[in-house]
């Protein structure tokens, strides 16, 4: 593959970690099995899906993401109606049915999903496929998607172009951002988080470098106390910026101005009282 596709520099090696204590292999080999039926679920109602009542289907993917182990905690912003682009930053399998939670919407995907068990079949159905080793074939595909959302539908993508373990992420990459300008919609910044139990970052959804969808599976359904946050930002409307690399920055300062770690607030160093008669000098200004 071309040296210009986008890469992180996570790997399970050095990211990922495991969230609680691992569960029960009864207990994960039942959440497999949940999870598998649901997906099964899917694909043989798939057929059906354009006229299956949108809260059914969101229902559905927070069930997935439920049956996995992991609880779902979902807040801000109502997604508009008619043609909208959501985007997120990328970390696991998980965040493609936590933003069909948010609004159903058809899903820019790399091809090798494709070949994937059981997930690539669903995909098959209804997601949008990008070959990533043919940049002349991008074109076309952000030609695709302008028409989606010019019709009202709504495209799910992630811009930063990989995964990334969720204690950084990536650079947004500006080409998907040119549909949302020629079909004049507004952009839905999500943001979505993986957490313990007691509330700190964890990385045990991350799906990175070379792993295994395997190996990830198991990983998240053996853990105990995964929480994913789900956060719907305000919707960017059209207009507001000039050109994709504007609306690309905009839509990331969007998700990280929320992940800024706020600085602490210092007290105020004791000052000695001056001795009677004596004038303190004035302070220094700030450089």
């Amino acid at each position: 593959m071309g040296t210009w596709l986008p890469s992180a520099p996570c790997t399970p090696r050095t990211c990922v970690d495991a969230a609680g204590g691992a569960a029960a292999v009864p207990r994960a080999v039942l959440r497999l099995t949940a999870l598998a039926a649901l997906l099964l679920t899917g694909i043989a109602l798939a057929p059906l899906a354009g006229r299956l009542p949108t809260r059914t289907v969101r229902w559905w993917c927070r069930w997935i993401v439920r049956a996995a182990g992991v609880r779902v905690r979902l807040r801000g912003a109502t997604a508009p109606a008619g043609g909208l682009l959501l985007v997120a930053h990328h970390v696991s399998w998980l965040d493609v049915p936590l933003l069909a939670a948010v609004r159903p919407a058809r899903m820019l995907a790399k091809a090798e999903i494709r070949r994937w068990p059981v997930a690539g079949a669903l995909a098959a159905r209804g997601a949008l496929f990008i070959e990533r080793d043919r940049p002349r074939a991008l074109p076309g595909t952000v030609a695709r998607i302008a028409d989606l959302l010019r019709g009202g539908r709504a495209v799910a993508v992630f811009p930063e172009g990989t995964t990334w373990c969720g204690r950084a992420h990536g650079p947004f990459r500006r080409a998907v951002f040119e549909a949302a300008l020629t079909a004049g919609v507004p952009v839905q910044p999500v943001r979505i988080g993986y957490r313990t139990a007691a509330g700190t970052v964890s990385t045990a959804p991350a799906f990175v470098g070379e792993e295994t969808l395997p190996a990830s599976l198991w990983r998240v359904v053996s853990a105990r106390g995964l929480v994913a946050e789900v956060e719907v930002g305000p919707a960017i409307p059209p207009g507001r910026h000039p050109d994709r690399r504007a609306l690309a920055r905009a839509a990331q300062r969007a998700l990280t101005g929320r992940c800024r770690p706020r600085r602490p607030v210092r007290a105020p160093a004791h000052t000695p009282p001056l001795p009677a008669g004596a004038v303190r000098p004035p302070a220094r200004p700030r450089r």
